[in-house]
């Protein structure tokens, strides 16, 4: 079990390393159970573990968490990275290139919403790009049902709303 548990921690860890972008649980989660390698339950046991640890950051939303490689974790793949066999590797790059536009893309665009001093919900909607917000932009709502809606829409719409501003601005 517990050599497993670290080839389940490899796979997350070169997953991230990979790529110049957080990747989302249901991301990671859908190459790892896609192709059979653990349960949902040991893959949420070994993401634990490794946020635990210091190997990776967890960044969360209301609507979804974001997992970031830290410095120990880039330096733990880089010694173990060999400990993932080459057929494994293979997997993970195949996905990643097939799907890259899409996991960036997703994870580009943020939405979150808290209660404020006024007793009203703020709404913070972004795009990211390189990690650098191409539209950073906060809205007020009067109640939690509408500060959902507005960060729901935010991602279904936020390319026409942009262009939209854009076109107004410039």
């Amino acid at each position: 079990m517990t050599q497993s548990f670290k080839l389940y921690k490899l796979i997350i860890l070169y997953m991230l390393n990979k790529v110049d972008f957080p990747l989302t649980n249901s991301q990671i989660s859908e190459f790892i159970l896609d192709e059979g390698y653990t349960t949902y339950f040991n893959l949420q046991q070994a993401i634990s573990e490794l946020i635990d640890s210091g190997f990776i950051r967890e960044e969360s939303t209301h609507s979804r968490t974001f997992y970031h490689l830290t410095e120990e974790g880039a330096e733990t793949i880089h010694f173990f990275k060999n400990d993932i066999s080459p057929a494994i590797q293979e997997d993970i790059n195949a996905f990643l290139k097939a799907k890259q536009y899409e996991l960036k893309n997703e994870v580009s665009v943020k939405s979150d919403y808290y209660k404020n001093s006024n007793r009203e919900y703020s709404v913070r909607c972004q795009v990211l790009e390189h990690g650098f917000p191409l539209i950073d932009l906060t809205l007020t709502a009067p109640t939690e049902a509408e500060a959902e809606t507005i960060a729901n829409n935010w991602t279904k719409k936020n390319q026409e709303i942009y262009a939209l501003i854009m076109t107004h601005l410039l």
